[in-house]
Formats: structure tokens, C-alpha cells, sequence
């Protein structure tokens, strides 16, 4: 990656010196490493305890940071143990911790010593605290071994055979891979031909009635069909029924008004005499 703000000067090699810090001969970690080659770092460390300095027997209370000299002086199995070498602020004198994996704590081994804060409620006049999850002081015989062939009982009905009907599915389906496999791809294959067939067939039907293509068409099935009839006829019902109504409709609206029944009743007999009496003169009755 390239250097910003960084100054190279003329004579500086990447391939001979491969980086500033070992151009001038400095440590990337910087002071901190003056004592590297003695296996010490310069780290913050952060006392865990409570301590009295061993040289001003001062307190130290938790928490207080210092400038400690990292170092590994053991190994507990695959675990280091680091040793952290301080000197107090309050005096000149050095005291040193190391950590302590086995107990999964801190241990002061020389200049100083740890404040004490473990408290006992039996020695105290309290009540001693129980583990409840601890029952090896007080076993059952009788309860452990009713769990036991409980236990020996599921074992034999349950799992045993769960675990023999998984191991005989594992087999059947892997007693073959490259058969069970190409009968799964022929399926595959099937399947999509008839797909595409299907879809060729709505694509033509669509466009034959001009239905728009976002919309789906259901399978052609039993069911399909006499959903379809019933649906038919309940509209041929509807329809029929709609015009019946229309037609009751007109029918009465082209019906005999009463008031002007009377006037046409009137003026027929008007009529009608009229025509008499010139049917009368003309045949000289009159």
C-alpha cells in the first residue's frame, strides 16, 4: 500500500530495506520494544486486586495502570504464563504478577501482596452456601441405579433403533449414487418438458384471446371443468332472470292508462254514432 505523509529519502531501497522502520533501524512497536531482544515487551497492565506496595506498604487499589515488562517465563499445558514486572508510582520499588491458568487468576509473587477480600459466612456467623448441583456428597444407590436402567431402557427402545432406521436410510440411499442420480435428473427432465409443453399451450391460448401475460391460466382437470360449468350456469340463470325483469318491466310501463282509456272509449262512440247516421241517410232511412 502506498505511504501518505510518509518522506522516503533518495537512497532508500524497498527491495534492500523493505520498509521505513528498518531503514532507521526502529522497531514498529517503537520504545515499547527496547527490551525485545530480552523477551520483555512494554505493555498496560491494569492491577486485577486490590494491593500493599511490599517496599512503601502503601495501598494500591484496583484498577491503577502501569507500564508493565510483559514477559513468558512458563507454559501450563498449551497455555502461556506471563509474568507483568511493575514499579509503583508511589515509591521506587518493583513488584511482579503472573497470571495462573490452572486457577483461572492472578498471583503476586514478589514486591507486594494481595489484599485479602475472600469472605467466609461460616466463620463470620452466616450460612454456609450450598452447591445444589453437587450431589456426589449424598448418593442414592437405589436412585442411581433406577436411573441407570431407566437410561439402559431408553437406550435400548429408543435410540438404538432410531440410530439402526437412520443408518439403513443412509445405505438405501447411498448404495448407488450415479444410478439414483440419473433417475433424479430423468425426473428433472420430465418434468420440464412438460412444463415447457404447458406453458407453449397458455402462451397460444393467450394469445389467441388476447389475455394479457401477467395473467395464469388453471390446469385443464376435472375439477377445473366443473367449477367452470357450475359458474356457467349460474350466470345463464342470472342473465335469464335479468330479462325476465326487463321484460315484466315494459310490459307494464306499455299497459292501459286508466284516464286515457276513458277519452279514446268517448271518442269512438262519437265516432261510431256518426258513422251510423251517415250510413242511415245514405241508405234513406232518414
Amino acid at each position: 500500500m502506498q505511504g501518505f505523509n510518509k518522506y522516503y529519502p533518495p537512497d532508500y531501497d524497498g527491495e534492500k530495506h523493505k520498509s521505513l522502520n528498518a531503514y532507521r533501524g526502529k522497531h514498529a512497536l517503537g520504545d515499547r520494544a527496547r527490551k525485545l531482544d530480552k523477551g520483555i515487551l512494554i505493555t498496560r497492565f491494569e492491577l486485577p486486586f486490590n494491593i500493599w506496595c511490599g517496599t512503601c506498604n502503601n495501598h494500591i487499589g484496583m484498577g491503577v495502570r502501569y507500564n508493565a515488562e510483559k514477559k513468558k517465563v512458563g507454559m501450563y499445558y498449551s497455555t502461556p504464563i506471563y509474568s507483568f514486572r511493575c514499579k509503583c508510582h508511589l515509591c521506587d520499588g518493583w513488584f511482579e504478577i503472573q497470571t495462573d491458568p490452572k486457577n483461572t487468576r492472578y498471583v503476586v509473587i514478589s514486591g507486594a501482596r494481595q489484599k485479602d477480600e475472600e469472605w467466609n459466612p461460616e466463620e463470620n456467623g452466616g450460612f454456609a452456601i450450598h452447591d445444589t448441583e453437587n450431589n456426589s456428597a449424598t448418593t442414592d444407590p437405589l436412585t442411581a441405579l433406577e436411573k441407570s436402567t431407566d437410561a439402559q431402557k431408553h437406550l435400548t427402545n429408543v435410540q438404538i433403533p432410531r440410530l439402526e432406521s437412520l443408518q439403513n436410510l443412509s445405505d438405501h440411499y447411498n448404495d448407488d449414487p450415479y444410478t439414483r442420480s440419473a433417475a433424479v435428473r430423468k425426473h428433472f427432465r420430465a418434468e420440464k418438458k412438460v412444463e415447457a409443453a404447458k406453458r407453449a399451450d397458455d402462451d397460444r391460448i393467450k394469445g389467441r384471446y388476447g389475455l394479457p401475460d401477467t395473467l395464469k391460466l388453471l390446469e385443464d382437470s376435472d375439477e377445473a371443468r366443473n367449477e367452470a360449468r357450475e359458474e356457467w350456469e349460474r350466470g345463464r340463470r342470472q342473465l335469464e332472470a335479468q330479462s325476465s325483469i326487463r321484460k315484466a318491466r315494459l310490459s307494464s310501463s306499455a299497459g292501459p292508462n286508466p284516464g286515457a282509456s276513458l277519452r279514446e272509449r268517448v271518442l269512438g262512440n262519437m265516432y261510431s254514432s256518426k258513422s251510423v247516421e251517415k250510413r242511415a241517410r245514405k241508405l234513406g232511412l232518414r
